[in-house]
């Protein structure tokens, strides 16, 4: 698949089915995907990939911050929906030269390049975040360092084929792109004003 097209045609998948890469596939994918732009080459994450049973297991955690029985219902239901969730987690490195927004930009640039790559190859992917982001029940779960942050879910599988995803037009970007030009330098004043015959001081 040529690249435009790959981007043209992506679309997030809200139901996945079997089959989703292999571990083996996903870290093949992800090597690629590594080589978009990450200043000081720090790659400043890790992935934990969730399959089979450990998706209920991670839906409990999920449910363990819900405050009634309908949110505890959804919230655990919320990882079966595709065969696969691979868990992003920043792991930033602290006073360095390159500053926490900008290893967090490079952990958002090579989610979007491996979502494109799963696309190419025919998979689907859902990225999902939300409060379980932060709650404590999926940070003790998967054992996660104080450091540590889960910036969301990348749920993968193959796309449904009961279930088209909603094709959607391109995103008007013009009226956010805008030209700068420099502003005109003060013109200069006359050397000589009318009424003198030498230069103003």
């Amino acid at each position: 698949m040529e690249l435009e097209a790959a981007i043209r045609t992506r679309r997030s998948q809200h139901r996945l089915i079997e089959p989703a890469p292999s571990d083996e596939e996903f870290v093949d994918l992800l090597g690629w995907a590594a080589t978009a732009p990450d200043h000081g080459h720090l790659r400043p994450w890790r992935w934990i990939l969730v399959r089979g049973d450990s998706r209920a297991a991670l839906g409990a955690a999920f449910a363990s911050g819900a405050a009634d029985p309908e949110a505890v219902r959804r919230e655990a239901r919320k990882p079966l929906r595709a065969p696969l969730l691979a868990t992003l987690v920043l792991v930033p490195r602290r006073n360095h030269r390159v500053p926490d927004w900008e290893q967090l930009a490079a952990s958002s640039a090579m989610v979007n390049s491996l979502m494109l790559l799963l696309h190419d190859r025919g998979f689907g992917s859902m990225w999902r975040t939300g409060p379980s982001v932060d709650s404590a029940g999926p940070r003790l779960l998967l054992d996660l360092a104080p450091h540590e942050r889960i910036i969301g879910w990348l749920y993968v599988g193959t796309p449904d084929p009961t279930r088209r995803a909603v094709p959607r037009d391109p995103v008007p970007v013009g009226h956010r792109v805008s030209r700068f030009t420099p502003p005109s330098p003060v013109a200069p004043r006359s050397a000589v004003p009318e009424g003198l015959t030498s230069p103003v001081p």
